[in-house]
């Protein structure tokens, strides 16, 4: 698949009326295989249905990303929009539109 083809699982998603580019970065990338995946989404999806269809297509990239106890990307990842980040926005019930950037940005945790 290419990165600008649609992943298999949006197919039979009904009327797509926008696309998302996601960017995986460090440890998110590996999980995944990919730095980059084109989402095809409906109206008034939003991010954290984004991180859920992530999610969902890869148990790696969900143990990297989500952490399991919260069920929340936020410990893991530091999450932009278009360059902002979802804390100045809505966080992760922020709606993502036509062409929107995703980016995922893995945290280092130490001690």
């Amino acid at each position: 698949m290419k990165a600008w083809e649609a992943p298999p699982w949006t197919m039979g998603l009904g009327m797509v009326s926008k696309r998302v580019s996601v960017k995986l970065l460090g440890v998110f990338k590996k999980a995944y295989g990919k730095e980059q995946v084109l989402l095809e989404l409906k109206r008034n999806e939003k991010l954290r249905d984004v991180v859920q269809r992530l999610a969902d297509a890869s148990e790696d990239l969900r143990r990297a990303l989500v952490d399991p106890e919260l069920e929340d990307p936020r410990p893991n990842a530091i999450i932009l929009v278009n360059g902002r980040e979802i804390g100045l926005l809505q966080g992760l019930e922020t709606e993502v539109g036509d062409n929107d950037e995703v980016a995922f940005i893995p945290v280092i945790h130490g001690g």
